[in-house]
């Protein structure tokens, strides 16, 4: 037999760990149902008890409306293997693209991430639930997300939104209060230019993690933190964090990644994060510590981008030329940072040209490589959304 996958199945997995969690809020449910039960007989009056009500006359408008009482079934299953390719907002607006890369599915697509929430803050949709995310002008129109799930789903592909969390330049720039800042008060930039969310503000948390709640009653099937760290370029030395001192540096992404892991449980979606390829070797000053956030995630994508390391990084003289064994040599970190935990391993591919020209063969190579790493599958990264002909094919 190949040594693709684990010998655990994490679909079995994955219920067993809410298992619990469930029987509690049934027995909850079902007391308060009761009660209820016994007033409306008082009253002669016959009533439903479901998770939200149509008015006549209702048409869904594609935003987050949703039950408010969460999903019994639990997750859709995983892919026997996640050959995945990442989406922006932009593209998916535009007329027809997402069927079209759907129909990658015949060429061996499991697995589409969609942006929920990107780099510059922006949203791909309104979130009715999140009257922030109106107000400092992140909500955008760029595709209805329940349209999108069930479209997504209609061909068999599981689909992740991705979730950009700190970097978020229209949130920091709308409410300075909740940006990183300088010591004279002034919004802190990182070296692109970009303005940073408080990793410390408890507000900001909220923030996002409505965001996701919203992606998720909407049909994702699971949500993938990105950017779920602090900020790592620019004069990062004069970076102010307001409320530093309840918490240390170290804890906050751990701490983050539990309070989402747990707002997101009842609404039966995975829960993930994208990490740097070098977090699992070692300490990055960035929050971002693999085996501390492993226990709340259900998978971690390392960004094992060959182009990405430099000259001697991972023992090797230049990581870009040798792109299988530079994501051997990563994954083998992340191995040993997971080892115990149930945590699935999912690296992004570099399916782009940076340094030196990336082809079927250079993408081939980091896909064997996290194949024989033991990897559930693998997400190609390209930011302009053009993907090698041939990267998605099975094993």
């Amino acid at each position: 037999m190949s040594m693709l996958f684990p010998p655990i199945d994490p679909n079995e997995r994955f219920r067993s760990r809410r298992s619990a969690a469930r029987r509690r809020k049934r027995l909850q449910r079902g007391a308060l149902i009761a009660a209820l039960l016994v007033a409306v007989a008082l009253l002669g009056v016959g009533a439903q008890f479901v998770g939200g009500v149509t008015q006549p006359g209702r048409v869904e408008t594609g935003l987050d409306a949703a039950p408010t009482i969460a999903p019994a079934s639990g997750p859709r299953p995983l892919p026997v293997e996640i050959r995945g390719i990442h989406v922006t907002m932009g593209l998916a607006s535009l007329p027809d693209k997402l069927e079209q890369y759907l129909e990658l599915e015949r060429d061996g697509l499991t697995a589409l991430e969609l942006d929920v929430k990107d780099e510059h803050g922006q949203i791909g949709f309104t979130p009715q639930s999140v009257p922030l995310a109106r107000e400092v002008g992140a909500a955008r129109d760029f595709y209805a997300p329940r349209a999108a799930a069930r479209l997504v789903h209609e061909h068999g592909v599981y689909l992740i939104g991705r979730v950009v969390v700190f970097e978020d330049p229209t949130l920091a720039t709308a409410r300075p209060d909740l940006a990183v800042r300088r010591s004279g008060g002034s919004v802190w930039r990182d070296g692109a230019g970009l303005a940073w969310a408080n990793p410390y503000a408890r507000r900001v948390w909220d923030y996002n993690v409505d965001i996701a709640v919203a992606a998720a009653r909407a049909g994702f099937d699971e949500i993938l933190f990105d950017y779920a760290r602090f900020p790592s370029d620019g004069d990062v030395e004069n970076a102010v964090y307001a409320g530093s001192d309840s918490l240390a540096k170290r804890d906050v992404i751990p701490s983050f990644i539990r309070y989402a892991a747990r707002r997101l449980e009842p609404f039966g979606v995975r829960v993930s994060a994208a990490v740097f390829g070098l977090s699992a070797t070692r300490d990055l000053g960035i929050g971002q510590l693999p085996r501390r956030m492993a226990p709340f995630l259900d998978a971690v994508y390392p960004m094992a981008y060959p182009s990405l390391f430099g000259e001697g990084e991972l023992g090797l003289a230049d990581p870009s030329a040798t792109p299988g064994a530079t994501v051997s040599q990563a994954l083998r970190h992340f191995r040993r940072a997971l080892r115990g935990r149930e945590t699935l391993l999912v690296p992004w591919v570099q399916d782009f040209t940076l340094l030196r020209p990336f082809g079927i063969d250079e993408v081939r190579a980091q896909i064997d490589a996290a194949r024989l790493a033991g990897a559930k599958g693998y997400m190609l990264w390209n930011p302009e959304g053009i993907y090698t002909e041939g990267a998605l094919s099975a094993p």
